[in-house]
């Protein structure tokens, strides 16, 4: 806290008097210029990394045929979306990862909350949904190729698979970790099996749901390129693959920026998206500290 202390002496008695500081009498300012500061600095960062490898590309610190300069690669990417080449792929990696994404939340959270209210169930199922999650979830690729074919069918479970054990987590947490007194509350006023859910169980975990549903947006994104990579002949895995495969590490470039933009667009949207429907939690992006 940005406050100034200053010490003054009487004959008998030294008093001490605290003088508020900058963020107190101008809290409004201050925000703003942290603020500022906050997003110089996220943008000055990558700013300064692609000047660096672009100066890097010209002076011929480095071989420009593998690792293209920027302005190459925004050339080419923008020469592809124009030519309608690039969108199918990005179209095929966004349609996967949307459907999955909703049915590992859905199911996520479905079991999470019921595991996480009812100690037998959590008994029952947590040691083998434990010993599944520490398994990698492109080891389980084959399993779904088996059982789905090729298609769209053994891309769309792994994405569910894997979002499905981080909202599982971060539920089952969150209704275990509800206070004991919000239950009592909620029966003290006689609240049914429903509106305890609704009133008590629902808001005060949701929070922490919508977290791990924002890192899971992240972690699909990441599942489904390597995914691509296997057992897809579209898409931005198989995009930046086979890029690499003939030499052309240009487009390889191109893909993984529209990988990097795919995925914080994702994480942002769900985190907008929980900050409407939570707008009682605690901000994770509040206000800078000093």
């Amino acid at each position: 806290m940005n406050t100034a202390v200053r010490k003054e002496c009487t004959d008998s008695t030294a008093v001490l008097v605290r003088r508020p500081g900058p963020r107190e009498l101008h809290p409004e300012r201050t925000h703003r210029r942290r603020r500022a500061l906050e997003l110089s600095l996220a943008l000055a960062v990558p700013l300064v990394l692609v000047l660096l490898w672009q100066l890097a590309a010209a002076q011929a610190w480095i071989d420009d045929r593998v690792y293209p300069a920027p302005t190459t690669i925004l050339a080419d990417g923008w020469d592809r979306a124009a030519a309608g080449d690039l969108w199918p792929d990005v179209w095929a990696t966004l349609k996967r990862v949307l459907a999955g994404y909703a049915i590992g939340t859905a199911s996520g959270y479905a079991l999470g909350l019921l595991m996480g209210s009812l100690s037998l169930v959590r008994a029952a199922l947590e040691p083998l949904l434990d010993a599944l999650y520490v398994v990698p979830k492109l080891a389980l690729l084959p399993i779904f190729l088996n059982m789905f074919g090729l298609g769209e069918g053994p891309q769309v479970a792994l994405v569910a698979a894997t979002v499905f054990f981080f909202v599982w987590i971060s539920t089952m947490s969150a209704v275990m970790s509800i206070p004991a007194g919000y239950r009592d509350a909620g029966q003290v006023f006689g609240a049914s099996s429903w509106q305890m859910f609704r009133h008590v169980l629902l808001p005060a975990s949701l929070p922490a749901v919508l977290v791990g549903a924002r890192i899971a947006a992240g972690v699909a994104v990441l599942v489904i390129v390597a995914s691509e990579q296997i057992a897809a002949a579209n898409g931005l895995g198989h995009l930046i693959f086979d890029s690499r495969a003939l030499f052309q590490n240009d487009v390889m470039f191109v893909g993984i920026v529209c990988v990097a933009v795919l995925g914080v667009v994702f994480s942002e949207l769900v985190r907008i998206l929980g900050r409407l429907l939570t707008p009682w939690a605690p901000r994770d992006r509040g206000r800078g500290q000093s």
